[in-house]
């Protein structure tokens, strides 16, 4: 039986695990159990909830809540969005790494992890060893924008073609927590056009 088969076997009988419990079950990284449940999660046998690791029941009829990011509450929408371990305990997601980092801020004095994913393979990678581009031109989510990579080389050929920055993680953290001395909705969502149309109609 394979390992992918093992983690279904398991959510049968217990219905909800995570990534941490499957890593010390099969005593492997949590990145190998990330990459087991990406691919059981795209092949329909599982569904990933508020950190948890649930079956997924195709005849369920009941909607799933859409998560909505603490930092600038917009709706989660990646697949693989960032994840931060406090404590070994608590764990949150955010909807990039933007937002991440700002995140990361609130818990300076606490022991975490984090996970990211790599921008082109999608493959996961602890964020303190990836490399960041920051400030391009491509802006998936947030503003600035915060891309990683697993190597430096994939980074500095993105920076290349879109702009930006290269960058480790605390010059990274450090630029993002460091320039956010604004709103931080308006770093996220476009600002307001207040109009009224019979007043557009008149400069037709």
């Amino acid at each position: 039986m394979s390992r992918k088969e093992k983690i279904l076997e398991i959510l049968r009988n217990k219905k909800e695990t995570s990534v941490k419990e499957l890593s010390n079950i099969f005593g492997v990284s949590e990145m190998t159990i990330y990459r087991d449940v990406r691919e059981l999660e795209q092949e329909g046998y599982v569904k990933r909830k508020h950190g948890a690791v649930l079956l997924n029941d195709k005849e369920e009829t009941e909607a799933l809540m859409v998560d909505t990011c603490p930092i600038c509450e917009k709706p989660i929408t990646r697949a693989y969005p960032y994840r931060i371990t406090i404590e070994d305990t608590k764990v949150v997601e955010t909807c990039c790494e933007h937002c991440g980092f700002l995140l990361h801020s609130r818990y300076e004095d606490k022991k975490v992890s984090a996970i990211t994913y790599d921008f082109i393979t999608e493959n996961p990678i602890s964020a303190l060893n990836a490399w960041y581009v920051v400030g391009s031109s491509a802006v998936p989510c947030c503003s600035p924008s915060v891309i990683p990579f697993a190597s430096k080389e994939d980074a500095q050929k993105f920076s290349k073609g879109f702009g930006g920055q290269v960058m480790n993680f605390i010059d990274a953290y450090n630029t993002i927590v460091n320039n956010m001395n604004i709103n931080l909705k308006s770093c996220c969502h476009p600002s307001e056009t207040v109009f009224r149309i019979d007043q557009l109609k008149k400069k037709s």
